[in-house]
C-alpha cells in the first residue's frame, strides 16, 4: 500500500507515518523546506519526502504525487490560541491557510491517485471542530471548515469508491498540545492525554477497513 502523510515531522503523524513504514508500506511525507526534507529523510529512513510549504497552499500545485494512493492522511496543524478582541488577519489567516485550504488543495491534487486506487482519506480534526471555546475561535473555525471540507468530499466521491473519515482526537500529548498549555498559561504534563500512538492506531483502522464498510467520524477521547 502507498500512503501520503502531512504533518508527519512530529506527533500523530510522525507516528503515524513510522508506523507504515515499519510495516512494510510506502509512505510519502511533505516537508516545509529542503532542509526540513533532509531531516525528515533521517527521522524516517524508506519514505520519499516532497517539499510543499502548507502555510502557502499554492505550493501543493507542483507536487509529482504517485500514480496510486491508498490514502491521504491529513495530520498537519498550527494553532493559536486567544480572544476575538486580540487575534490578528494573520492569525486567522494563518490557520485557515495550513488547516483548512492546504488539505482541500491537497486533496484536489491528490484525488487522480486516489479513485485510482479507490483509496481513503483521512482528516485529523480535533475535539474543536465539533465545538468552539474561548480562545479558540479561530482554530475551531478552521476545524469546523474542515469537517464540512470532509462531509461534501465524501458524497462527492462515493461514486468513485474513495473513502473519507473525520478523526477527532481529544488532546494529545503531541508538541501542539504542550504549545496549547504555554498560551493557556498551564503546567503541561504529557500523561494526562491521549498518547499520538493511540491516535495513529484508531487513523490505521480506519486505513484497513474492509471495502465492505466505511466509518464517517472516529471522535478519541482522553480515557
Amino acid at each position: 500500500m502507498r500512503h501520503l502523510v502531512t504533518g508527519a515531522g512530529s506527533g500523530i503523524g510522525a507516528v503515524l507515518a513510522q508506523r507504515l513504514l515499519d510495516r512494510g508500506d510506502e509512505v510519502v511525507v511533505l516537508a516545509r523546506s529542503a532542509e526540513r526534507a533532509d531531516e525528515m529523510a533521517a527521522d524516517l529512513p524508506g519514505a520519499d519526502v516532497l517539499v510543499a510549504d502548507l502555510a502557502w497552499p499554492e505550493s501543493v500545485e507542483s507536487l509529482t504525487l504517485p500514480d496510486a494512493l491508498d490514502s491521504v492522511v491529513h495530520a498537519a496543524g498550527v494553532v493559536e490560541l486567544g480572544p476575538v478582541a486580540e487575534l490578528s488577519i494573520d492569525d486567522w489567516a494563518s490557520q485557515l491557510r495550513v488547516n483548512l485550504v492546504a488539505p482541500a488543495a491537497l486533496t484536489r491534487v491528490a484525488l487522480p491517485a486516489l479513485r485510482h486506487a479507490r483509496g481513503t482519506v483521512v482528516f485529523v480534526n480535533s475535539g474543536a471542530g465539533l465545538s468552539a471555546h474561548p480562545q479558540w475561535s479561530a482554530y475551531a473555525a478552521s476545524k469546523h471548515g474542515l469537517r464540512a471540507l470532509a462531509d461534501a468530499l465524501r458524497e462527492e466521491e462515493a461514486a468513485a469508491g474513495v473513502r473519507v473519515t473525520t478523526v477527532y482526537p481529544g488532546r494529545t500529548a503531541t508538541p501542539m498540545q504542550e504549545k496549547v498549555h504555554q498560551q493557556e498559561g498551564k503546567a503541561y504534563d504529557a500523561d494526562a492525554w491521549i498518547r499520538p500512538e493511540t491516535v495513529a492506531e484508531a487513523v490505521l483502522h480506519v486505513l484497513d477497513l474492509p471495502r465492505d464498510a466505511t466509518i464517517p467520524d472516529v471522535t478519541v477521547r482522553p480515557g
